[in-house]
């Protein structure tokens, strides 16, 4: 597959060398020519220097055989006006823009583009590891609004059928694991103290069963 990357930052720079890795095509295009030097020298794919938002140069570059495209800038403005030109002029089928400034998001999201908001998301994660112990994160969908964690059932909950955890709004079981057995959620489960559920939940879900769970191991 051919994919067209445009910003060579850290993060661009990242994702051409793994997508080369996987023995893809790959052109990466940043209007600095120093930003190639982010790259790894094992990369062999094409690189151009010059005004990423011009026309001519992501023609050049290959925007119209191109099965995916990220845009990648530091610049929120250039990353969804590049991801909007891909998507509904060259139709694109899988483009995905980087959201830098938080203060932007709504941005991406009024052209319905496929978004990564990695200073958002990178903040939630750390404040959830700051001061959540219960309740990890192992799996993250959109950019946070609903994420899958891992909670220990507590010595309270002992006995009690595994709906005690959707009880909590926003909170739905995924998974319930006992004694290194992994079981899809049943009405008939009852959990155990020691089980480790896997929970789909909202960030107001998991924060009222996390309060939930506090409450049931201070009993």
């Amino acid at each position: 597959m051919f994919f067209l990357i445009v910003g060579c930052g850290r993060v661009g720079a990242e994702l051409a060398f793994r997508l080369y890795q996987q023995d893809h095509e790959v052109a990466i295009i940043d209007f600095l020519g120093s930003s190639f030097s982010h790259l790894d020298p094992r990369y062999r794919g094409r690189t151009m220097a010059a005004e990423v938002l011009s026309e001519d140069v992501l023609l050049k570059a290959g925007i119209g055989q191109a099965e995916g495209l990220a845009a990648v800038t530091n610049s929120d403005t250039v990353n969804a006006v590049v991801g909007h030109l891909a998507r509904t002029v060259y139709h694109i089928p899988n483009v995905v823009v980087r959201n830098y400034d938080p203060r932007f998001l709504p941005l991406h999201q009024a052209f319905g583009l496929q978004v990564v908001a990695s200073t958002a998301w990178g903040a939630q994660r750390i404040e959830e590891m700051l001061y959540h112990p219960q309740g990890r994160t192992v799996f993250s969908a959109g950019n946070g609004e609903v994420e899958v964690y891992e909670v220990g059932v507590p010595e309270a909950w002992e006995g009690r059928g595994l709906q005690t955890v959707s009880e909590s709004a926003g909170c739905l079981p995924v998974a319930v694991t006992h004694a290194g057995q992994a079981l899809l959620p049943t009405p008939d489960i009852r959990l155990q103290a020691g089980d480790l559920v896997l929970v789909s939940a909202t960030l107001q879900g998991i924060e009222t069963l996390r309060r939930r769970l506090a409450e049931a191991e201070e009993r």
